[in-house]
This record gives C-alpha cells, sequence and structure tokens, in this order.
C-alpha cells in the first residue's frame, strides 16, 4: 500500500507543478507583453505622430515664457535649402502649395517666389543669423507673422537664467514685436543632437572640431513635425567629390560670393572649427531608409 501511495502521489506532485508553472508563466508573460507594447506604442507614438490636433515638442521651449512648441503634425513638408542650386530651379509654386514649409537663417523669399516660394511655416536659425534677420526687422517679424522661428546656439549665448547675449536680443525682439512666434533649443535638445551626431559618424562632436548646421537641426525638427519630407536644393554626400560638378553660389541669395562645393570639401577637409556637411548628408542618405524623405533637384537616392 505504501507503495501504491508513493507511486500516486509522483504524478500528483507533477500535475501541482504543472499548474503552478502554467498560472506563473501565463502572469509573468501578461506583464511582460503588457510592458513590450505599451513600449512599442510609446516609441510609434514619438516617431510617428498619429494623434489629431496639435502637439507637443519638449524640446523647444518660447521666448519668454519657456512654453513647450505646440504644433499640428504635418503630413507633408519642404525642407528648402538656401544652396545655389535653387537658382532657376522653377520650384516656388510647387513649394507654396505644400502644407508646411521650412527655411533657414535669413535666406530670403522676395525676388526669389519663382526658384523657392514664399510661404514660411518655420524657419530655423543660426545664433550667427539672427543680426542679419534683425537687418530688415519688416520683412521677418512684421510682414511674416505665421511663421514660427526657432533659434539654436551655444549655451553661453543662449542662457536664459544668466542673460546670454543671443537670448537677450530675442527678448528685444519680442518686446517691439509680441506677436512672433519664437522658440530656442532647450539644452537637452541640443545635447541630443551632439549625441545623434556621435552615434551616426563615432565621433565626439567637441573633440572632432565639428559644427553642426542649421541643416542639422532642420532636420532634426523636421523628422518630428512631418510624416513625409521633401527636400529641395541639396546635394548629395558624393556630389561635390565629381570630377566637374557645375559651379554655383553656396547661397542662392549671396551670388559670387562662396561656391558651394568648395565651401564643402573645405569644411570637410578641415582639423577644427568646421562644419561637416558631407557628413550629414551621407547620414541625412541612411535616415531617408527609415523616414519619407525624397530629395530633389537634384534628386538622388538614399544609398
Amino acid at each position: 500500500m505504501k507503495t501504491a501511495g508513493r507511486l500516486f502521489s509522483i504524478p500528483l506532485c507533477f500535475l501541482v507543478l504543472i499548474i503552478l508553472y502554467i498560472l506563473v508563466c501565463n502572469q509573468l508573460c501578461t506583464q511582460l507583453c503588457w510592458k513590450v507594447c505599451l513600449a512599442s506604442g510609446q516609441r510609434r507614438e514619438s516617431l510617428w505622430p498619429t494623434v489629431p490636433g496639435p502637439l507637443h515638442f519638449q524640446g523647444y521651449s518660447s521666448v519668454p515664457d519657456g512654453k513647450p512648441l505646440v504644433h499640428r503634425l504635418c503630413r507633408r513638408c519642404a525642407l528648402v535649402s538656401s544652396s545655389g542650386q535653387m537658382l532657376g530651379s522653377r520650384w516656388g509654386p510647387e513649394i507654396d502649395e505644400t502644407e508646411c514649409v521650412l527655411r533657414m537663417n535669413q535666406a530670403p523669399t522676395a525676388g526669389y517666389e519663382a526658384d523657392v516660394g514664399h510661404r514660411s511655416t518655420l524657419r530655423m536659425v543660426s545664433h550667427t543669423s539672427v543680426p542679419l534677420l534683425l537687418r530688415n526687422q519688416s520683412y521677418f517679424f512684421q510682414q511674416a507673422r505665421d511663421t514660427v522661428y526657432v533659434v539654436w546656439g551655444p549655451g553661453k549665448r543662449m542662457n536664459r537664467d544668466q542673460g546670454g547675449s543671443t537670448y537677450r536680443t530675442l527678448l528685444k525682439v519680442k518686446e517691439m514685436y509680441p506677436g512672433v512666434q519664437l522658440y530656442t533649443l532647450t539644452d537637452h535638445m541640443m545635447a541630443y543632437c551632439d549625441e545623434v551626431f556621435q552615434n551616426e559618424t563615432g565621433k565626439n562632436r567637441m573633440k572632432s572640431g565639428s559644427f553642426l548646421s542649421t541643416g542639422w537641426f532642420t532636420m532634426i525638427l523636421a523628422m518630428e513635425l512631418c510624416e513625409q519630407i521633401v527636400v529641395y536644393g541639396m546635394v548629395s554626400d558624393s556630389y561635390c567629390r565629381e570630377k566637374s560638378p557645375p559651379s554655383v553660389p553656396y547661397h542662392y541669395f549671396e551670388k559670387g560670393k562662396m561656391d558651394e562645393c568648395h565651401t564643402y570639401l573645405v569644411h570637410e577637409k578641415a582639423p577644427r572649427g568646421a562644419h561637416r556637411f558631407i557628413t550629414e548628408k551621407a547620414i541625412f542618405s541612411r535616415w531617408a531608409k527609415k523616414k519619407s524623405i525624397v530629395f530633389t533637384h537634384p534628386s538622388w537616392q538614399s544609398e
């Protein structure tokens, strides 16, 4: 009888263990699946925001109250380069028909409407270009009232608490033109942009003597703001290394000053204190495989 009882208890123990195993695993798997789905949903929302109505972009804070940038998601954006490639392009009407138009620094539209259009939804502005905007205040801050201005720069110039020189200038602009929409990049966003550069190149931006371009900050914001990005007037990373690329001015509105490819190559080779325009374009090409980014005039495919 004792032997039979022992034999009966063995499968009973196995059965109890199996039931406990199923119950515990079911609970753990449910929790794990919930966390995975939640994390996946959060990633999708941050990269591909589809919620209706305005979105809050925490990396950009308004002058002077520090509130985040609030803007609707743009289904299609035109990112208009300041390059001399835009001269004679005749892309102006198509650019103006685009839902959101992104421009950079002080690039004017007046007199160039046929090639670059006239609408400006957002301008990304370097701290060094703020004085250039002030030279034509009526154009930038009175006529273009619907334009959002986002200014980037180093902490010592943009510091709000200690009154950086560029930030003080922006405060004066806001006092003179209360209706202007002014934002600056937060310290966290500036650090994030450096981190992205290092992740993509394997090089620390500061140690490698590199300056990020306004185009870099514009593309970072565009990837948050836009579902599709159509880039006008940006050449590929191999364009200037071709045997004899046509000569165009560095800026379409500064004819005869600097040649675009010459400027790009000089900066790329400089050991310190230079923009890495060619490197950035190679990175944009890689991003185009994951995000809907189209390069036109000249047209080129991501590699």
